[in-house]
């Protein structure tokens, strides 16, 4: 059966940061198949708390051929049955980009097959439509991950609007640097939503304190939509005032020395303590990513609201947003964590729309750290 009467096939690779992963998507539009999904984590990072860069290319440059392999065996295909090898290209880690990049490119010349390159940003767009088919167009977009925050209004495929982004650091970043001041494993999101379910329900840190409230950063009741801060979003702070509280609590039980020439870190306060700060921190997080979405989702008129990224796995920020949106009559869409992780699925879903769009890319193709998301409009 020839491409022109069957639906398009895609094979994907993505290797932007630590996860090695190919996926076998076919389809027509937004009538998508998802054949096979491989995704091998490389859990060595949390030996030293982040991604290590030269480990993560290292270990893509052993995996990425049996993970590929593996893609094509469970979707039952051969690189013959496939139209396109599509490979995220930007943004990432640049070493890490260049494994999936090299090896896709040859690949793909060598079965005489079309490479496309795909951004990792818009690969999230198309995410969550593969698992909820109303997750298209027009929608409210929050990606929020370990190195980005984005919210974006989805007026079509291919047409974004850049509302805001972060000014430092990523919400998924927000969480690791957090979850170091308090002791807890990396990757951290997973671990302070746990320990922030512990906290008792008035936040209060016991001693008679009141309770434990963050400002919310960047978030005013006299902000307007011409405001260049209406939208955007900015963590570090809340980060610095979450050290701050743990510095108090140090100095509270253990004196002012204890900070001394010392690296401070909540890890042995008690769990109580830490459990009130982890909530404290969450509820200012959460609530500016919900705030700042619902605004956007107003002013667009947008009755869907689209999550994606790694944090798209918290549910305690899926669970606000729902209840924020039903407020204005919105729906909220969030993925599976298996699709809210960098994945070669969204990859394989994004590349079908741009290739039936006629896109090719060169085989000079390269990878980039940093790269605008394509089919951006002004706002």
């Amino acid at each position: 059966m020839s491409a022109g009467t069957r639906p398009t096939r895609v094979l994907a690779l993505e290797t932007s940061c630590d996860e090695t992963s190919a996926a076998v998507l076919s389809g027509r539009g937004d009538a998508a198949t998802l054949e096979s999904l491989v995704i091998l984590s490389q859990d060595v990072h949390r030996i030293f708390g982040g991604v290590v860069p030269e480990i993560a290319s290292r270990a893509h440059l052993t995996a990425v051929a049996p993970v590929v392999r593996q893609a094509l065996r469970d979707a039952g295909a051969s690189l013959g049955d496939v139209d396109c090898v599509a490979v995220t290209n930007a943004p990432g880690l640049v070493g890490a980009l260049l494994v999936g990049v090299s090896f896709g490119k040859s690949l793909a010349w060598s079965a005489g097959l079309p490479v496309l390159g795909v951004h990792h940003m818009e690969g999230h767009l198309f995410a969550t439509s593969l698992e909820h088919a109303e997750a298209v167009p027009p929608f409210t977009a929050l990606l929020v991950s370990g190195g980005h925050t984005l919210l974006i209004d989805v007026e079509a495929w291919g047409r974004y609007r850049l509302l805001g982004r972060t000014r430092d650091d990523a919400a998924g970043e927000a969480y690791d640097k957090v979850a170091k001041l308090l002791g807890l494993p990396y990757p951290g999101g997973p671990h302070v939503e746990r320990m922030a379910a512990a906290a008792p329900d008035d936040a209060n840190r016991g001693r008679g304190a009141p309770p434990l409230r963050f400002a919310r950063p960047m978030l005013r009741r006299d902000q307007s939509p011409e405001d260049d801060d209406y939208y955007d979003v900015s963590f570090s702070g809340l980060k610095t005032a979450v050290l701050n509280a743990v510095r108090a609590e140090v100095r509270a039980r253990e004196g002012a020395a204890a900070l001394d020439g010392r690296v401070v870190t909540g890890a042995a306060l008690p769990d109580p303590v830490r459990a009130t700060l982890a909530r404290a921190f969450q509820d200012a997080l959460v609530e500016t990513l919900v705030e700042k979405t619902a605004r956007a989702a107003e002013r667009y008129v947008r009755e869907r609201i689209v999550l994606g990224g790694g944090v798209a796995c918290n549910q305690t920020l899926v669970r606000a947003m729902a209840a924020r949106a039903a407020a204005f009559g919105a729906t909220v869409y969030a993925p599976s964590p298996r699709l809210a992780t960098d994945n070669a699925a969204m990859i394989a879903r994004a590349a079908l729309f741009r290739f039936e769009q006629g896109e090719r890319s060169p085989l000079g193709l390269n990878a980039f750290a940093s790269m605008p998301l394509p089919g951006l409009v002004a706002h």
